[in-house]
C-alpha cells in the first residue's frame, strides 16, 4: 500500500464544484487507488497534541465541525460523516509507537474526525463504510520526530492500512493575493521547492525544510499542516519514490500539491 499526503485546503472543497482539488477526491477510487483499503489512518494538521495521540473509537466515528461559521459555509455543518471507527489499528498505532521508542503514547477515547480527515474522506469514500483512525501531530517538536513516527508505522501498509497525511504544500491564511491567477512568489517558489525535493528524493532536505526551503516560515508560519508531509514520508518505508498527483492553487498562496510515494515492492 503506498502512502499519500493530500493538501486538503478550505473545508469548502467539500461542497464547492469550483475547487480543482476535488477532481482529485471523486476519481480517487478510479484513477488513484483502486484497492479498497481494509483501514484508514489519517495524519491531520488539525490535532495538535503534546505527545503522539490517536483516537480510539468503537462505534462511527462523531463528526467535528472544525470550522468558522459564516453563511456560505452553512452547509458544512450539516454533513455528517460517520465512518466507523477503528480501534484495533489505533491500539496497532500506539503498539507500533511505543515499540520504537515513542515513551508516550495516549489514547482518545471520545474524539472523532476533524475536517482534515471527513472533508477528503467525504469525497473520496462517500459511502464512509471504512473504519477511520486518526493519529495527532506535535507542531513544538521537529520535523525529524515526525518522519520516525511515520517510519515507525511501516509494517501498517502490509495490513491494507491507507495511511495519509492531511495538510497543506503551503499554509499561510493571513496572506493571501489578488484574484487575477497571479500566485504570490514566496508560495510559488517554496511550493517549486518542494515539488523539487521529492521528486528528486531530496528527503533529507525536506527533513531539515526550516533552514533549506525558501520562505520556510511565511510559507508555513506554524508546522502543523506540513508535519504530515512527513509522516507520511516515514510511512512509505525505504527507497520510496514520490509521484506528484494533484496541483492547484487558491487565493493566490495556498498550494493543493499532493503526493504518492510509492512503496518499495
Amino acid at each position: 500500500m503506498d502512502t499519500y499526503f493530500i493538501s486538503h485546503g478550505d473545508p469548502m472543497a467539500g461542497i464547492d464544484e469550483s475547487f480543482a482539488v476535488r477532481e482529485l477526491l471523486k476519481s480517487w477510487r478510479k484513477q488513484t487507488l483502486r484497492h479498497v483499503p481494509k483501514s484508514i489512518l489519517v495524519v491531520s494538521g488539525h490535532w495538535e497534541t503534546s505527545d503522539p495521540t490517536v483516537n480510539v473509537v468503537s462505534g462511527p466515528n462523531p463528526t467535528i465541525h472544525d470550522i468558522v461559521r459564516c453563511p456560505e459555509r452553512h452547509r458544512l455543518f450539516q454533513i455528517q460523516y460517520p465512518a466507523p471507527g477503528a480501534p484495533k489499528l489505533a491500539k496497532k498505532v500506539k503498539e507500533l509507537l511505543i515499540k520504537s521508542g515513542f515513551n508516550s503514547v495516549n489514547e482518545d477515547k471520545t474524539r472523532g474526525l476533524d475536517h482534515g480527515a471527513w472533508i477528503p474522506l467525504m469525497l473520496m469514500y462517500p459511502e464512509a463504510n471504512i473504519p477511520v483512525c486518526q493519529l495527532s501531530v506535535q507542531p513544538q517538536l521537529d520535523a525529524t520526530h515526525h518522519f520516525n513516527m511515520g517510519r515507525a508505522l511501516c509494517p501498517l501498509r502490509e495490513d491494507g492500512v491507507l495511511i495519509i497525511g492531511s495538510g497543506a504544500a503551503t499554509h499561510n491564511l493571513d496572506i493571501v493575493g489578488p484574484v487575477d491567477g497571479s500566485i504570490l512568489p514566496w508560495a510559488s517558489e517554496f511550493d517549486a521547492w518542494l515539488k523539487d525535493c521529492l521528486l528528486n528524493g531530496r528527503y533529507e532536505d525536506i527533513i531539515d525544510y526550516e533552514e533549506k526551503a525558501p520562505h520556510a516560515k511565511i510559507a508555513h508560519p506554524w508546522p502543523d499542516h506540513l508535519y504530515p508531509i512527513h509522516v507520511a514520508l516515514g510511512a512509505a518505508g525505504e527507497e520510496t519514490k514520490a509521484e506528484l498527483i494533484h496541483h492547484s492553487w487558491q487565493d493566490a498562496s495556498l498550494s493543493y500539491a499532493s503526493y504518492r510515494f510509492i512503496t518499495k515492492k
